[in-house]
């Protein structure tokens, strides 16, 4: 009898709280995330472990710039359901974002955590295309002294080859461009136009073309 009183008392509170939820993932959707984070925020008040509710808060905390806030969230969510490889994605992406707004000697402490998120995220999830990216890019743009490796860049575009060819030949792409070698870039960007990537291969090939080599992109 007792459990059933508790059970009516408790119901109202959770029908509240699926509400607040439910609308603040709708007005999430509809990107009005100021209004969204007061409902979510009063969604973990009685629902503390709601992954979803601090994976939208997170995002928002992301957008804001809010970088401590959102690797807050984030890491909650890593202690939550530690299997999720887009949570350690999330958590990398948002790590790398503040380390470039740190000094060069607070984002140099970063790079092995955030290099480790991205692995981590593939780990757990082999067909992770978006961690195989952050790692080309990461790998090109580090200088060799602190991490950076051409090799490693080239290993992680490999692997998007065999996983879509769009996202292998853009990232190959990238590395020649990266690294001035504007011709074989071009070939790359091309490749990934056949393979489907009408719009951001061409945009891709039409910025290279604009900025690097002085032509125009050729009409058919």
């Amino acid at each position: 009898m007792k459990q059933l009183v508790f059970f009516c008392l408790l119901f109202p509170l959770l029908i509240f709280s699926q509400s607040d939820f439910d609308r603040g993932e709708k007005l999430f959707r509809e990107e009005k995330f100021e209004q969204a984070q007061v409902l979510l925020e009063h969604v973990l008040v009685t629902q503390p472990s709601n992954l979803k509710a601090i994976e939208y808060l997170g995002d928002i905390a992301g957008r804001n710039k809010s970088w401590d806030k959102a690797l807050g969230y984030y890491k909650k969510l890593k202690q939550l359901k530690p299997t999720e490889a887009n949570y350690y994605y999330k958590y990398g992406g948002v790590l790398g974002m503040k380390a470039k707004e740190s000094s060069k000697i607070q984002a140099l402490g970063m790079i092995g955590e955030i290099k480790e998120s991205f692995e981590k995220a593939i780990t757990l999830n082999p067909k992770h295309i978006e961690a195989r990216w952050a790692l080309v890019m990461i790998y090109i743009q580090l200088p060799g002294i602190v991490g950076g490796s051409e090799t490693k860049a080239i290993k992680y575009s490999n692997e998007l080859l065999k996983l879509s060819p769009v996202d292998g030949y853009l990232s190959k792409g990238q590395i020649e461009e990266y690294f001035k070698r504007y011709i074989l870039a071009e070939q790359q960007y091309k490749k990934a136009i056949a393979a489907g990537s009408t719009k951001v291969g061409g945009q891709m090939l039409a910025d290279l073309y604009k900025n690097k080599m002085n032509k125009s992109v050729k009409k058919n």
